[in-house]
């Protein structure tokens, strides 16, 4: 497995990371505060994507081709990737059973959650770049932790981790009630010098509706925004005036 470089070329990678947040109260779809942001020390090598379509095809006895199958929907994505973590080159750090905890505490539920009497372990996104297929808020169904290296006191320094994400579906998006069709979207990716507020007044003449941006696209931090990330941007009529 290749690693990245923590200096030179590597400054300018851009590195995956995984948003632990607490699930939502009562019955919202959108994850709650922000547990952990759990950054990768090495880029994945491969994931893997899946999505089902779900057909129903009813046997015939008298047609000989058989009736149309039927369409009864999509199910979520599902994602499977492995992270690398390794800190052989520092023998006596636990940054590495650290990080396979944070990991494992996927699926365990958040006591935040207890309190407000809808026990769930946290919701996650993935976030990898431009790589805008691969994000999308899920729920962690399994962590397979495999430590390959010891230091000598027993403290793991090397392992890998694989995880199962399964989409939790959003709401689906607007329609334009005049025609019925998908309220128009635009992607935007960050260049050097852009600002929520920036975009906001490009985009629809106000800079006071940064805020429609930032939801859509789950931002905390309106003051952090990293060069090559794609915004999602809402159409003009799904901004609050």
């Amino acid at each position: 497995m290749a690693k990245g470089s923590k200096g030179g070329a590597g400054k300018s990678l851009v590195r995956a990371t995984l948003a632990i947040r607490q699930p939502p109260k009562g019955k919202s779809r959108k994850p709650g505060g922000m547990i952990q942001t759990f950054s990768f020390d090495f880029n994945p090598v491969q994931l893997s994507m899946t999505r089902r379509a779900q057909w129903k095809v009813t046997p015939a006895q008298v047609e000989r081709t058989g009736p149309l199958p039927e369409f009864m929907g999509s199910d979520p994505r599902e994602m499977s990737v492995e992270i690398f973590l390794d800190s052989s080159d520092e023998p006596t750090s636990n940054t590495v059973l650290k990080k396979v905890e944070s990991l494992l505490a996927c699926c365990e539920v958040t006591p935040e959650s207890v309190g407000t009497k809808q026990p769930s372990p946290p919701w996650v996104i993935f976030q990898w770049g431009a790589f805008s297929t691969a994000r999308f808020t899920a729920y962690v169904s399994s962590v397979e932790a495999n430590y390959t290296l010891f230091s000598t006191t027993g403290v793991p320094i090397r392992a890998t981790c694989r995880l199962q994400l399964h989409e939790i579906p959003s709401k689906t998006k607007r329609q334009n009630p005049t025609s019925g069709a998908l309220t128009a979207q635009r992607v935007h990716r960050v260049v050097a010098g852009d600002s929520l507020q920036s975009l906001a007044w490009q985009e629809y003449g106000d800079a006071a509706a940064w805020r429609a941006i930032a939801e859509a696209n789950d931002i905390d931090d309106p003051t952090h925004l990293p060069t090559g990330t794609e915004l999602v941007l809402p159409a003009g009529e799904e901004v609050r005036p």
